[in-house]
């Protein structure tokens, strides 16, 4: 009897729904990004060129910059990681799509994080701040700042589920993204480095990790396959060997 079959197209449906929600949301991000680098490019290059390594480094525009020249490093490193495993004797399109999200994983992270822990004008003076009442901060947050918390742990969300079984569900990533943000904020706070710790950074920190999660649900990487037969033993003829019960012993016959 299939008692469940009246569920699944609903939820299937339901998946889709979600996904292409996902996909049209971070298509406009997309959009939005592109426009800015774009912008960025034309604005910021002369500026940052000027400044020597702090400008590249230390400003926003430097490190966004970097970011993007650094694409075709990270192409390269994709490649050769890629063709190692492979002559390795790894299946082409899993050493491909490893050595993709292992790589997009850090080239689409580090920078944001390294944005959010750069210091302030009186880092080190000024004692930690905190705002934990939510969306006060969302609230003054503007599109560009809802915009860059969204992609501080898209990469992420985008490229973990791919690399790695264990987190390969949508709560799995909320959680990373979650524990991630939080862990940045903290060191924000501790580490005194003039800025504030927001509990509206994480919400918004972790959806942005869930959406790019959602993105790359079609590649995710599946958990190994059960033996073949099922995994549960036919009967009589799996699982260890039994030793017949001998007739119990009655004393005196």
């Amino acid at each position: 009897m299939h008692q469940n079959t009246p569920l699944s197209a609903p939820a299937g449906r339901a998946r889709r729904t979600v996904r292409g929600i996902a996909l049209v949301a971070l298509g406009i991000v997309g959009a939005a990004v592109a426009v800015f680098v774009l912008r960025m490019f034309l604005v910021s290059v002369p500026m940052v060129v000027r400044g020597g390594w702090r400008a590249w480094f230390l400003t926003f525009n430097g490190v966004m910059l970097a970011m993007v020249a650094a694409l075709p490093l990270s192409a390269l490193v994709v490649w050769l990681l890629a063709r190692r495993r492979r002559a390795a004797g790894t299946d082409p399109g899993w050493a491909r799509r490893r050595s993709l999200a292992e790589v997009g994983l850090v080239h689409g992270t580090v920078p944001w994080v390294w944005l959010i822990l750069m210091p302030g004008a009186r880092a080190g003076e000024v004692p930690g701040r905190l705002s934990l009442v939510p969306v006060t901060d969302l609230l003054t947050m503007g599109p560009l700042g809802i915009l860059g918390n969204l992609l501080v742990f898209a990469a992420l969300g985008f490229f973990a589920p791919m690399r790695f079984t264990a987190s390969a569900s949508v709560p799995r990533i909320l959680a990373l993204g979650a524990g991630c943000s939080a862990l940045v904020e903290t060191l924000q706070y501790v580490l005194r480095l003039d800025r504030v710790s927001s509990v509206d950074d994480v919400l918004v920190n972790t959806t942005g990790a869930a959406l790019a999660a959602l993105a790359s649900r079609r590649w995710w990487r599946a958990p190994a396959s059960a033996p073949a037969g099922g995994s549960r033993p036919a009967p009589g003829t799996g699982g260890p060997a039994r030793t017949p019960h001998a007739a119990p012993r009655v004393d005196g016959l």
